[in-house]
């Protein structure tokens, strides 16, 4: 059964948002007054691909794991949404079904405000337009340079900076070493070789040379990044 109640860390996720928190207190306010908890398992579909656009969708903890279908029918991840990112907009203002699915990556928790109360937010605030349209330029900006950085980047570069985006996103101290940081979204190396568009193979092999280098350390568990400076050197050598 859905919790209709955020918990303090879920909430401070929304509110800390780069995009939401730079929005007025009033436009805040009614966006989480017309907003409903819940909350999935690992695994559990949140929307389907060609479902009709029904709810603008903030992820408040866990990760959304969005993916495509091959024509061979393989799951392809695209990205993931963190907390505090908003998503499924693009639907509702164009009127179309949406174009990929979206799976729960953990426990998660989403936050979704229905597609009638999205329109009256819009009606109701001015300054809802202006921050949608700077929250769609801003994804365009993301888009070029991951477009960029995939026809001009090395795969060695182009890991070194997933992973220094991974760790600021979902790092976690470690106990052991102040210094070092796990990254806490658990990813198999099939799913991260595919964030970055290449075979699962040369990503390990680019991991094992990156932890001989001490920049981070490969557990069962999943990654530790030893040296964030060191992988953000390797991402700018080889841009």
């Amino acid at each position: 059964m859905d919790d209709p109640i955020l918990t303090i860390e879920e909430r401070e996720a929304i509110n800390s948002g780069r995009w939401f928190s730079s929005l007025s207190p009033s436009l805040r306010h009614d966006i989480l007054r017309c907003a409903c908890v819940k909350r999935f398992k690992d695994g559990g579909l949140i929307a389907a691909r060609g479902d009709p656009p029904e709810e603008w969708i903030a992820c408040a903890c866990g990760a959304v794991r969005v993916s495509s279908t091959s024509i061979s029918g393989k799951q392809i991840t695209l990205t993931y949404v963190e907390p505090g990112i908003w998503f499924g907009d693009v639907a509702i203002f164009d009127g179309d079904r949406r174009t990929h699915d979206a799976y729960a990556h953990g426990d998660t928790t989403i936050l979704c405000v229905a597609k009638a109360d999205f329109k009256k937010i819009l009606a109701a605030h001015t300054e809802f337009y202006e921050a949608m349209l700077r929250l769609h330029a801003r994804r365009i900006r993301q888009l070029y340079g991951l477009v960029e950085d995939l026809n001009t980047l090395p795969l060695r570069a182009r890991l070194a900076k997933q992973l220094v985006h991974l760790v600021r996103s979902y790092g976690i101290p470690s106990l052991s070493d102040g210094s070092e940081m796990r990254i806490g979204l658990q990813l198999a190396q099939e799913e991260l070789a595919q964030l970055l568009g290449a075979s699962r193979q040369r990503v390990n092999q680019e991991l094992k040379a990156m932890e001989r280098e001490d920049a981070i350390r490969i557990e069962p568990g999943g990654l530790v990044v030893r040296d964030r400076q060191a992988l953000m050197r390797i991402a700018e050598a080889d841009a």
